[in-house]
């Protein structure tokens, strides 16, 4: 069931790449991404500040409110690069990140932050979490259905393993001939991603189906844009154990012509522990896998939701 061959690109700030791009010559390499992740994915690694002649060593640079704009600036008020982050995000983002799977961004950077990037008035004696890094911006602008997170969120379990499997699914779409994919090929890759997606958000998998069922004499393009951009959306909630215990007992109805009253009762039940809390999901993960293995079932077995990534990067150990 696991076979991941195509080559993942991933876009990353090149400070979290370890490479000493920073303002004081450091970098804020991310172990996650270089040490784990990066055993699996190829980066692009990007540091817009130097892309656009900021020297290593420089002084620092904050985003300012100057009336209804935001500079990109130094302390004193000079030197402003805002107009260069934007074109050279606009740049990328048209150019190179339509063959990116992902982007990792450097969090409360003036050009790289997602969100929460410090905005200072003019006078520099206050400052509000309202900004968007000028770099980021733009490449999220251009690419909304990539999968993008920050190297501070990738510490909280759940919205990592949240990032990875965004990446891995999107990889798929990428590799679809969307020139050749009609409303069957649509229909497939959405049946390959049913339980996953219903672990994430079961409105959004419904929805998705009406879209399909739906879709004939419709403009296959328009169609193609609506499925992939409520599919990213609905994947991009973090599962609740309540979603996933229902998503599992789904799943554990195709074995309940096969398995002995004693195999139904230990599924059953650790399906009811990861509920509860008290086991993590790969326990009834693995259960369910196991059955898969003694009684086959071709339509589960393309369920991408048994392995939405590498089981060495041990995703599922801890949620």
């Amino acid at each position: 069931m696991e076979a991941f061959e195509s080559t993942i690109q991933i876009g990353i700030s090149a400070c979290l790449a370890g490479e000493k791009v920073r303002f004081d010559t450091g970098h804020k390499r991310s172990n996650f991404c270089m040490d784990e992740l990066g055993n699996y994915v190829e980066y692009k690694k990007f540091c817009p500040e130097v892309a656009v002649g900021m020297s290593i060593p420089r002084a620092t640079i904050r985003q300012v409110r100057v009336g209804d704009t935001i500079k990109v600036c130094r302390p004193d008020g000079s030197g402003d690069v805002g107009q260069s982050l934007t074109a050279y995000g606009e740049r990328v983002a048209t150019e190179q990140a339509k063959e990116l799977s992902g982007f990792v961004f450097c969090a409360k950077s003036p050009s790289c932050g997602m969100e929460r990037v410090k905005v200072y008035n003019e006078a520099g004696t206050g400052n509000s979490s309202e900004g968007i890094g000028f770099f980021a911006a733009q490449i999220m602008k251009h690419n909304p259905n990539l999968p993008c997170e920050e190297n501070g969120r990738l510490s909280d379990r759940h919205l990592r393993e949240n990032f990875v499997m965004r990446v891995y699914v999107y990889k798929h779409w990428q590799t679809l001939n969307l020139d050749c994919v009609g409303v069957h090929e649509l229909t497939r890759f959405h049946a390959k991603h049913k339980y996953l997606l219903m672990s994430h958000n079961y409105e959004a998998y419904k929805a998705l189906g009406r879209l399909l069922g739906n879709a004939v004499g419709h403009d296959i393009e328009e169609i193609k844009a609506q499925y992939i951009s409520h599919l990213m959306q609905g994947l991009s909630r973090p599962a609740s154990r309540k979603n996933q215990a229902n998503t599992l007992s789904h799943l554990q109805g195709y074995f309940k012509n096969v398995l002995s009253k004693i195999e139904k009762q230990e599924l059953c039940e650790a399906i009811e522990q990861y509920r509860e809390g008290i086991v993590p999901l790969y326990v009834p993960l693995t259960l369910l896998k196991h059955h898969l293995t003694v009684h086959s079932n071709d339509y589960l077995t393309e369920q991408v939701y048994f392995n939405p990534y590498p089981n060495a990067l041990k995703l599922r150990f801890g949620i």
